[in-house]
């Protein structure tokens, strides 16, 4: 796409391409930093485990997927040493997913790629608008988000 393409485009295709490319330049990093087994959608499981961890049915509610989905996800995660299963603190007879050393490696991994991506930002449209951009996001996301009772962070993907 062509730079006149672009200033056509209308602002949920902006921001959905804008998301994207940050998305995928996240993902290009993390690969070569050997986090090739990290996709998209488990950031957001990520999300929900921070900081002490989740059951299976908090992390199905909180992400808006069924048990059996974040049960594969947890079982792969598991298998790749980034999530680990250990005894529920309050109720002996369940479980609670958690990170690992590796994957709280990714979650500070991740911190500092988007700081990065976040400085490049800066350096090409300036810090007054990159913090009137996220103040006016701010504001719109609290607006879809005021008389919900959940506020899901889902992949749109």
């Amino acid at each position: 796409m062509n730079h006149q393409t672009f200033s056509e485009l209308d602002s949920t295709s902006l921001l959905s391409l804008s998301l994207n490319a940050l998305i995928n330049e996240l993902h290009d990093k993390l690969g070569e930093l050997g986090f090739t087994d990290i996709r998209p959608t488990h950031g957001f499981l990520f999300k929900c485990l921070i900081p002490n961890g989740a059951t299976g049915i908090e992390l199905a509610e909180r992400l808006g997927i069924t048990k059996q989905g974040v049960s594969k996800m947890v079982q792969y995660l598991e298998e790749s040493d980034y999530v680990m299963r250990q005894a529920h603190p309050t109720d002996k007879r369940g479980k609670i997913i958690v990170l690992t050393k590796q994957g709280w490696a990714v979650v500070r991994a991740k911190d500092e790629i988007l700081t990065e991506i976040e400085q490049r930002w800066i350096e090409n449209i300036g810090v007054e608008r990159m913090q009137m951009l996220k103040e006016d996001l701010r504001k719109i996301v609290y607006e879809a988000n005021t008389d919900k009772l959940s506020s899901k962070v889902r992949p749109v993907w």
